[in-house]
């Protein structure tokens, strides 16, 4: 298991957003598993510690939005802004990260986590399919579904500057 305690901390503090949450959640995690051992059947350690770690998380309720969100006029957000960029782009990006936060919140709970798995914590589809306990077939289709949502909803708002995106295919 020592190997994967870096892992656990770097999924920690994404979910956390604070190294000291982070720490108590990898300690948690932890002490569940040395509780749990006998329940572990030797395989897969990755994916059984990181659902552990999920649970932990959950149960200890520290799913937190990040500070500088709650109070965008404090010296900390400002600090982050430079001098010269100018008001628009502000707007555009906070309206850009609005969006995406609404629309991650919008999916289903089976979407999010697949999302946080493999997007956001980098795990590969297999391991991920291993720490929820689904097919990998599954993943790859709830995480594209949950991508081409994402997209979606970033294309309505006109943040997509690239491409449109088409939820519809229509045949010549």
């Amino acid at each position: 298991m020592l190997p994967e305690i870096d892992l656990l901390l770097r999924v920690a503090r994404s979910l956390t957003r604070s190294t000291a949450d982070a720490e108590d959640l990898v300690q948690e995690t932890l002490l569940r598993a040395f509780r749990s051992i006998n329940s572990f059947d030797g395989r897969y350690p990755r994916a059984w510690l990181l659902t552990n770690l999920r649970n932990a998380n959950i149960n200890m309720g520290r799913k937190k939005r990040p500070g500088l969100l709650n109070d965008p006029e404090s010296s900390e957000y400002t600090d982050l802004l430079s001098d010269n960029e100018a008001p628009e782009s502000r707007h555009v990006d906070g309206t850009f990260d609005a969006t995406i936060d609404e629309a991650f919140r919008a999916l289903s709970p089976e979407s999010r986590q697949v999302v946080e798995l493999v997007d956001l914590h980098g795990l590969a589809y297999q391991e991920a399919a291993d720490a929820i306990g689904i097919p990998v077939g599954t993943v790859m289709s709830r995480l594209h579904r949950a991508r081409r949502s994402i997209r979606t909803a970033v294309s309505v708002n006109g943040l997509d500057s690239q491409r449109p995106v088409t939820t519809k295919r229509t045949d010549r």
